[in-house]
């Protein structure tokens, strides 16, 4: 209890020249100076003037107690950013959302006395949002971001808002850093650039003076965070929570979603040109699958664990920045979710749509993760600012599917006509106002806690490098190059040599040789300085669970196969081809050059999907090149056709191929490999299409 660890470097930097908003004003007025390392500043302060003696920690019970209401620094500058805009999200603006249900299959029974997690086989209406974090609203889809993955459960005990991401961590441990995080993650306030990306100097400035979140920044540099489609995304409710059974026991919980097609990423250049291709890509996938009946599923995890086991971790899971690595708890899965129906309204359900960590039901219960104490707070505020009205549950999208009353009374956009002369608790003039029920009502878990209060993180938070190295040695070669290659990619977007600098020795604590590759990527004549770490790096047992690689399921369940074709295209060879990917689950569309289709060798016309120009192989998870010869000459004066093929390969696609495909990808000077299949052997291309030519990047690409 005795140091205090915070999340900047001990060594600070000389800063670039630059003023407050007013701050001559501000100055003139009697603000003071302060001589700190790296310079002469003013100091930081409320908006009341109150000078702050410590900008990197919440006020606790204890360096591991819950957060406290009185924290008045915490409050206003959470309440300041989450009223900054309206009415669009600060963060999660960009969203795609469903309704579905959620079934449990088996019982929590002996944890818990939540219904929705007791009773086997019961069905609960759900309405699921996954989104961005950085983009605003008319940003695109394919980022490399964060994805949010906010789940509500409308249960017939009250709604339950599970609101996590498609990453288990989070960049900081304590949610007064919040602001700072998106603030410097977002468009840059003197440019309104770069959107919805994080290869810029302000947010590599706060990352390489914020040790806590190297575990994060592996897993947005890693393939995780441009996903193939949402419904190939985990997604995590990140904090440890409690449930609590009949008896008043508790035990912690970690929650996970597991998607039934498996794991899939796009390669980064892939991703870059599906933004320009489809800027609804993500959007556009899961509204076609939901429409065509293959409603997106995941399976339903939970990580059980005591106060004891808890002890016993080479790490606090009351650290957002940690994770429980699932061959230390195993995952326990309990349930499914499927999201069945598209919104009959956008505006109405996905962009109204409310979630709050607050919203939970009995049995279910808060640890004291400070990010999570947070998030209590900062979502309810939020809700207020952006919906006008602490109404906003009366929305339908927001209502619960089960009796509610209270003594709430009247406020903005009021919906409900209460009536009677009665609008308090307790009272004796009315038989049928609301009351509450000690026995069934909700109970927060019976935990002592004692100690001094302060702005203090507890020392069990102050390893931040041994997770983020477990990560990236935990993951093949392949996705190691890809984040090293991400980190080169990023950081030569920073205009700042000394943050391009500080990132590489973070990097050492990590691995040396991801270090040293990035130096090398970046052009370093020699390897910066590492910082010195807050506490000893600890060497962890790899966990393959951790890879992308590997996750994907063996099928075409849930993928797009893309058929080329032209005039004199032989009708037989497409049926065949598009017969065996339907067969396998895929989804088959047919591009030709005219939007119209393309009349066969046998004289017949066939339709198509799309447009050569306007389909690229982008779309794709594999593609069948159907031409005459003809066709393919004609086509080899299309930079398109050129194109599709080119890419195709470099995003290291299974490529089927007859006489005239091959006739293409010579001119286009495509190369040879086993992921390039003869359309006679269908059973190969369809067998090559469920991955991806992971052997064939180092032909195609220099990697870090």
């Amino acid at each position: 209890m005795g140091n205090k660890t915070t999340t900047s470097n001990s060594k600070k930097r000389k800063q670039e020249k630059g003023s407050a908003p007013n701050e001559e004003s501000q100055l003139a007025a009697g603000g003071e100076r302060h001589q700190i390392a790296g310079g002469e500043h003013p100091a930081l302060t409320t908006n009341q003037g109150v000078a702050l003696s410590d900008n990197q920690n919440s006020l606790r019970a204890n360096p591991r107690g819950p957060t406290l209401l009185e924290d008045f620094i915490l409050r206003e500058k959470i309440t300041h950013f989450d009223h900054e805009r309206i009415p669009e999200r600060i963060v999660h603006a960009r969203a795609t959302g469903a309704h579905g249900f959620f079934e449990l299959t088996a019982s929590l029974k002996q944890y818990t006395t939540a219904r929705i997690l007791t009773e086997a086989g019961e069905k609960t209406p759900v309405f699921t949002r996954i989104s961005t974090v950085a983009g605003g609203a008319g940003s695109v889809d394919t980022p490399r971001d964060v994805r949010g993955f906010a789940v509500k459960f409308y249960t017939r005990e009250g709604n339950w808002d599970l609101v996590g991401n498609n990453i288990p961590v989070f960049f900081i441990q304590d949610a007064i850093k919040f602001p700072d995080l998106i603030h410097a993650v977002k468009m840059e306030p003197d440019r309104g650039f770069p959107q919805s990306a994080t290869a810029h100097d302000t947010f590599w400035d706060f990352i390489s003076l914020t040790p806590e979140s190297m575990h994060t920044v592996m897993w947005i540099m890693s393939d995780r965070t441009i996903p193939r489609s949402l419904r190939m995304i985990e997604g995590f409710g990140v904090h440890s929570f409690r449930l609590i059974n009949d008896a008043g026991k508790s035990t912690f919980v970690k929650f996970h979603w597991r998607p039934k097609l498996g794991l899939q990423s796009t390669i980064w250049d892939e991703a870059v040109k599906i933004s320009g291709a489809d800027q609804d890509f993500h959007r556009r996938d899961m509204f076609e699958a939901i429409a065509a009946g293959n409603f997106p599923e995941w399976e339903f995890a939970v990580q059980l664990f005591t106060q004891e086991e808890a002890d016993r971790f080479p790490f606090d899971h009351l650290d957002a920045t940690k994770l429980i690595p699932e061959e230390l708890v195993p995952l326990k899965v309990i349930g499914r979710m499927v999201l069945d129906r598209w919104p009959n309204n956008f505006f109405a359900e996905t962009e109204q749509v409310a979630y709050c960590p607050t919203h939970v039901v009995p049995g279910i219960d808060f640890s004291n993760d400070p990010l999570l104490q947070g998030r209590l707070f900062s979502y309810l505020d939020t809700q207020l600012s952006r919906l006008g009205s602490h109404n906003f549950h009366q929305i339908p999208v927001n209502a619960p599917k089960c009796p509610f009353a209270n003594q709430q009374r009247d406020g903005h956009m009021q919906m409900a006509q209460s009536t009677g002369r009665v609008a308090y608790e307790p009272n004796s003039l009315s038989d049928n106002s609301p009351r509450e029920t000690p026995t069934k009502g909700f109970h927060s878990a019976a935990v002592t806690e004692s100690g001094e209060k302060g702005r203090i993180r507890a020392e069990s938070f102050a390893d931040h490098y041994s997770q983020a190295r477990q990560f990236y040695l935990s993951q093949t070669a392949y996705e190691q190059a890809h984040i090293a290659s991400a980190l080169v990619f990023e950081l030569s977007k920073v205009g700042h040599v000394h943050v391009r600098e500080a990132m590489v020795g973070h990097l050492r604590h990590i691995e040396e040789d991801l270090a040293n590759r990035v130096a090398s990527g970046l052009g370093f004549d020699k390897i910066p300085d590492a910082p010195v770490a807050a506490a000893p790096v600890q060497e962890m047992a790899s966990s393959p669970a951790l890879r992308t690689i590997g996750k994907m399921k063996n099928t075409l369940m849930g993928r797009t196969i893309g058929i080329l074709i032209a005039d004199g295209s032989d009708g037989a060879v497409i049926k065949k081809i598009k017969k065996a990917a339907t067969d396998s689950g895929a989804t088959v569309k047919v591009v030709a050059p005219k939007v119209g289709g393309a009349k066969l060798a046998d004289g017949s016309m066939l339709a198509a999907d799309g447009q050569l120009a306007g389909t690229p192989s982008v779309l794709f998870d594999a593609v069948a090149v159907i031409l005459s010869d003809e066709g393919a000459k004609a086509l080899s004066m299309e930079s398109a056709a050129i194109d599709f093929v080119r890419d195709a390969f470099g995003h290291l696609k299974a490529i089927a191929v007859d006489q005239g495909g091959q006739t293409l990808l010579r001119i286009a000077h495509v190369g040879q490999d086993a992921g390039i299949v003869d359309t006679n052997d269908k059973d190969a291309f369809i067998a090559a299409a469920k991955t991806r030519q992971w052997d064939r990047e180092k032909s195609v690409r220099t990697l870090a």
